[in-house]
């Protein structure tokens, strides 16, 4: 039992931590999954949630900077009954939101690893439980654990320095970009293959006959064998890793393959009412020069706002580009900054830049 406490409170001061830095990473996206669920608890319980979507970037950062604080925490048997305590109330709340979604099917992925991990709802209930185990292994079993790693003043410096490690990460990529891209637009990734199969699917048949059940991997000609069911045997590389992606101009046309072919430098406006417009001038001079390459670069700018409030705001802010239109859940996929750049060629993307970073052309250019 000793050892098995041992290996319950590593486990679960490791999982807290590998859990909040990946949040950490990405903490615009955590903050979109806030937002999923403020909308939901709205609907559900109380317009007052509403209050919160602005708010949400901050709460994401302090939930996922607590997560590795208190894992920091565990791990140094630091205050360790107190921290018990808290670890319970955070494990106690993100059961509730897992069981919620899982049980009314309200937000299919919790964002318990962000996008590194996908859990089902159901999933990602089994892990709390599983953690809410490893808990009460610990907690009932404090006396294999009375050692503490840091006493006193030094314990408070270690926690101290975790917060400002935490928050420090949080802020860098809430400034910037994810330090680790892990969407389907991450530089390097072929838009255009991605949204093919890798294969074709190949399906397994459930066939009866005279009570008999057998499988095939052909469908039998044979017309004395009766289907039964039918499954597919490669669903992951059967289906296309991006399936909503969509580029179209003011009057519907699609631009999708246009997009996807030559040297483009795409400038991501995903919501007018909350774009940084003070970094348009530094933006609309880099998007003249590149215009002018010699490198044929075409510059363009993808939107989700309508077409009337666009035209509104790009008179505003002197954006001379054609734009295009496409849904916001892509856009904010594409890249965690608005507005934000995308360098792609042949719709291979070669670059992304958040508005915090904006590039000279000659960087531009070199990538092509």
């Amino acid at each position: 039992m000793k050892l098995f406490t041992k290996v319950c409170w590593l486990l679960l001061g490791a999982l807290f931590i590998f859990s909040g830095l990946i949040k950490l990473n990405d903490p615009v996206g955590t903050a979109l999954k806030l937002e999923e669920y403020f909308e939901v608890f709205a609907v559900d319980f109380g317009s007052f949630f509403l209050i919160f979507k602005d708010y949400a970037r901050t709460i994401s950062i302090f939930l996922s900077s607590l997560e590795v604080v208190l894992g920091v925490a565990l791990l140094l048997r630091w205050m360790l009954r107190q921290t018990m305590w808290v670890l319970l109330g955070l494990l106690l709340f993100f059961a509730f939101l897992t069981f919620y979604s899982a049980a009314f099917n309200k937000v299919t992925d919790c964002g318990c690893f962000g996008d590194f991990i996908k859990l089902t709802p159901w999933q990602s209930f089994a892990k709390d439980m599983v953690l809410l185990g490893m808990w009460l292994v610990v907690f009932f079993n404090y006396r294999y654990l009375r050692y503490s790693f840091a006493k006193g003043q030094l314990g408070v410096v270690y926690i101290t320095l975790a917060w400002a490690v935490a928050i420090g990460i949080g802020v860098r990529a809430l400034g910037h970009l994810p330090y680790f891209d892990f969407l389907p637009y991450k530089v390097g990734n072929d838009i255009g293959k991605l949204m093919k199969p890798l294969e074709q699917a190949r399906y397994q048949y459930v066939m009866e006959r005279n009570g008999e059940t057998k499988t095939f991997d052909q469908y039998p000609t044979d017309s004395t064998w009766k289907y039964k069911s039918m499954e597919v045997l490669n669903p992951e590389k059967s289906k296309p890793l991006i399936t909503d992606f969509e580029v179209s101009d003011v009057d519907g046309n699609s631009f999708t393959q246009e997009l996807l072919t030559g040297n483009k430098l795409v400038l991501i406006v995903q919501n007018t009412n909350k774009t940084d417009r003070e970094r348009f001038k530094v933006i609309n001079t880099l998007l003249a020069e590149a215009a002018k390459s010699r490198r044929k670069i075409q510059v363009l700018t993808i939107t989700s706002t309508s077409p009337a409030k666009f035209d509104t705001f790009r008179h505003d802010v002197n954006l001379a580009t054609p734009y295009y239109f496409a849904d916001a859940t892509v856009l904010k996929s594409m890249i965690r900054s608005n507005p934000g750049l995308m360098v792609l060629q042949d719709g291979k993307v070669l670059a992304k830049y958040h508005y915090h970073d904006i590039p000279a052309l000659f960087n531009v250019e070199k990538l092509f």
